[in-house]
């Protein structure tokens, strides 16, 4: 089933090129039947990629979508035109007029700062609040789920030695979790992040239930025990070539950077990384939509 866009939107020439089912709000219009709506809280500076990339991921479903793009008012972009904000995008502000069947709330690279720092952090917040009763799902990704878990539970995020940067080994710490129904016993996922939620202040919530954790003993999945706040500390969204793209552009200002772990072959930066994750992205957005978005929500759901 598709996935409900604009039809000018930029993304939907490369999902449609990848055989992504995407459906232009027209056609939408004229099936009898309620798509999930999604809202997407982008705050990525690099919009235009991180919408294909979780595009590509909603879309591969059973099920129809309605996206909801939104951008965060109090922050300027610099890295997107505002022509693109205001024509595909809604303000924060419309978020509340409405209610949503799930929520993402993606990573942006802000994560050395404090919470309070950030000039959109007390908009941010307020949707937060707002999504506790006015959305089934929300996803929290990276340095949104360490705001999640910030705000909510009041964990606070701690600095890492150095950059955890590469593909790393997950395991499951609970068998029967819909979330990740399907997945290998041993799972890849793309990290990158200065800095880390403790596990043992996460295990002292009694809402919060860890559910995957990774090759260093870090927590990569929580949720919340009514299932509606979802805490991701990777980047299961991300391209193939994304983590090259970051460590080029590290190496190339000349900082700091050590070889992402277990990404280019043999460590050889000239040789081209292969995607090891793709499916278990594909798994972890379709057991999130199906089991705690779509089987949760009713069928008449009003604004």
């Amino acid at each position: 089933m598709p996935i409900k866009i604009q039809s000018d939107l930029p993304a939907r020439s490369i999902l449609e090129k990848e055989n992504i089912f995407v459906m232009t709000e027209n056609r939408a219009a004229s099936q009898d039947i309620r798509p999930l709506k999604i809202a997407i809280i982008n705050l990525m500076p690099t919009k235009e990629t991180t919408e294909s990339q979780l595009l590509r991921l909603l879309g591969n479903t059973p099920l129809q979508i309605d996206i909801s793009l939104v951008r965060m008012e109090s922050h300027i972009s610099t890295h997107v035109s505002n022509t693109h904000l205001e024509k595909f995008y809604i303000p924060s502000s419309e978020v509340f007029n409405h209610k949503y069947d799930g929520m993402i709330i993606t990573g942006a690279p802000i994560e050395q700062m404090p919470f309070e720092d950030v000039d959109y952090w007390n908009e941010l917040c307020d949707i937060m609040d707002y999504a506790k009763n006015n959305v089934y799902s929300t996803l929290y990704i990276c340095w949104g789920a360490q705001a999640g878990l910030y705000h909510n539970y009041g964990i606070k995020k701690l600095p890492l030695d150095q950059k955890m940067f590469g593909i790393y080994k997950n395991h499951r710490t609970v068998e029967l979790e819909p979330l990740t129904r399907g997945f290998d016993d041993e799972f890849p996922v793309p990290t990158s992040r200065h800095t880390t939620v403790s596990k043992a202040a996460i295990a002292k919530i009694k809402d919060l239930t860890i559910l995957a954790e990774n090759s260093n003993g870090e927590v990569t999945l929580c949720k919340s025990s009514d299932n509606r706040s979802i805490f991701m500390t990777g980047h299961l969204e991300y391209d193939t070539d994304t983590i090259a793209n970051e460590y080029w552009r590290d190496k190339n200002k000349g900082l700091d950077i050590n070889i992402p772990i277990n990404y280019f072959p043999d460590d050889n930066i000239l040789k081209t990384p292969t995607n090891t994750w793709r499916s278990t992205a594909h798994l972890f957005y379709s057991n999130w939509l199906n089991y705690y978005v779509y089987q949760e929500t009713p069928f008449t759901y009003t604004d």
